[in-house]
């Protein structure tokens, strides 16, 4: 029988979680146990976006506190509760997104420019974690297509690497490897700049209405939605674009389990379990129990298969 992804915890988590229970007697380790659950002490102080609403939509959308109250950001911490404690007080203004590398013009865009530079719609997609579970996001944002355009990349421009920031005071993960989950940072991702000039990929700077939480990845993130969402990558602070192909943090990481490309392939399994089905958060009441067959591409193989003609998926997983 196959594993599932509530039989199993990714093995680097597993060793650093046992060491940190060994080290429980420390007050600097034990002051960053995370939190189970969203703390209710502080106000939603997300903004209100204007954004042009998208117009047809067959999908049932996630309950927006599970979309805010579950997520993976090791900088914040390794548990799904732990970003939305952790990251309570993160700053996200004053911040800068720099464009450069094989452009004919780079950009630097402070924190105005990312909401009000490129029109801002609303995208709702399918998001499948590798860890086999799924949720309906209603984002809002601009195609990363618009902004690469804007800076004019020269014909040498292969790839699209991106980074998270790097603060280390703010980011509890950064400072503690136990905690962090023995990442190298800064979080590094990247695409091919044929996905990234895909209509779909999206710059997403709010959901459900609003500018994005912290733990969501404000104030400038990535939404690919055919892949799986450790490509999706949060507060960024700078795109570059390179001839060469980059090493990304989980590929460095664990290359064995996860690669460059990550589309969503039901075909496919991870080392420790299946990808054919996934837990779909928000449907199940307390456990979120039900489950659905997971879909080629996350269901968006007609606007992306053709980017991978000639490509092994298998072997190019």
């Amino acid at each position: 029988m196959k594993l599932t992804e509530h039989n199993v915890t990714p093995e680097h988590i597993f060793h650093k979680r046992r060491q940190l229970i060994a080290l429980l007697g420390s007050s600097s380790i034990a002051s960053l146990l995370p939190k189970t659950s969203i703390a209710n002490d502080k106000q939603d102080s997300r903004s209100a976006l204007s954004f042009s609403p998208q117009s047809e939509n067959t999908l049932s959308l996630t309950p927006e506190n599970k979309v805010i109250g579950y997520n993976n950001f090791y900088e914040f911490g390794v548990e799904k509760g732990s970003p939305a404690y952790y990251a309570r007080d993160f700053k996200s203004t004053p911040w800068q997104l720099e464009i450069n590398g094989e452009v004919e013009k780079p950009l630097i865009l402070d924190h105005q420019d990312l909401l009000t530079k490129f029109p801002l719609e609303e995208r709702i997609y399918r998001f499948r974690c590798v860890e086999a579970w799924s949720m309906v996001i209603p984002w809002i944002g601009f195609p990363l297509a618009s902004l690469l355009k804007s800076v004019s990349p020269t014909s040498k421009a292969k790839y699209v690497v991106f980074e998270t920031l790097y603060d280390p005071e703010q980011m509890p993960g950064q400072k503690n490897p136990f905690f962090g989950g023995n990442i190298d940072y800064p979080y590094i991702e990247g695409l091919t700049m044929q996905e990234a000039m895909n209509p779909l990929t999206l710059m997403s700077v709010g959901l459900y209405g609003k500018t994005l939480a912290p733990q969501s990845g404000a104030p400038i993130r990535l939404v690919v939605p055919w892949k799986y969402g450790f490509k999706s990558i949060k507060s960024i602070v700078k795109i570059t674009l390179t001839e060469k192909r980059p090493l990304t943090t989980w590929v460095k990481l664990a290359p064995h389990e996860y690669g460059f490309y990550a589309n969503v392939n039901p075909n496919v399994d991870h080392p420790r379990w299946s990808q054919a089905s996934e837990r779909v958060i928000g449907s199940g009441g307390l456990f979120d129990i039900t489950r659905q067959p997971t879909l080629m591409f996350n269901g968006y193989a007609e606007q992306v298969a053709h980017l991978y003609t000639d490509l092994d998926l298998r072997i190019n997983y």
